[in-house]
């Protein structure tokens, strides 16, 4: 198996090396706004323990992301008063995986509307910071 590369983004983020709108944080993982959302309110949980993904993560970092992606999807739903939630978990570049540190995508989805491709393209910072805002408000009233 690869070893863990502490020099990707999500290891940048947890380090304070590189901004990100966060969401929720507590001792074992940190819950940030995607920059290039599929969905509004795309959100992604990541352990705070150096893990490249599912496949060598230890079972207690697997655990508290479990836990605060369904903490996560309740408050997506809710904020965005969606019908449904899509979450997303790729492992190693064959099954999709473009960052090698765990994370999980939590997506608010409305019945009928697609998820937007993946392009690549930035969202707006000051969407991002508003979509948090919503995110931290759901949370409060759970």
């Amino acid at each position: 198996m690869t070893a863990y590369d502490p020099s990707n983004v999500f290891a940048k983020i947890l380090r304070g090396e590189l901004p990100s709108h966060t969401v929720y944080e507590d001792e074992a993982t940190l819950a940030i706004m995607d920059i290039m959302p599929r969905a509004d309110g795309h959100v992604l949980v990541i352990p705070k323990a150096a893990c490249r993904n599912l496949l060598d993560a230890p079972a207690e970092a697997l655990a508290a992301v479990a836990a605060t992606t369904q903490k996560l999807a309740r408050a997506v739903k809710a904020g965005f008063g969606a019908d449904g939630v899509t979450i997303q978990q790729f492992n190693e570049a064959a099954g999709g995986q473009v960052v090698f540190h765990l994370h999980v995508h939590v997506m608010p989805r409305h019945d009928g509307v697609a998820l937007r491709p993946h392009t690549g393209a930035m969202e707006k910072g000051e969407v991002l910071a508003a979509h948090a805002e919503t995110i931290r408000a759901a949370l409060a009233r759970l």
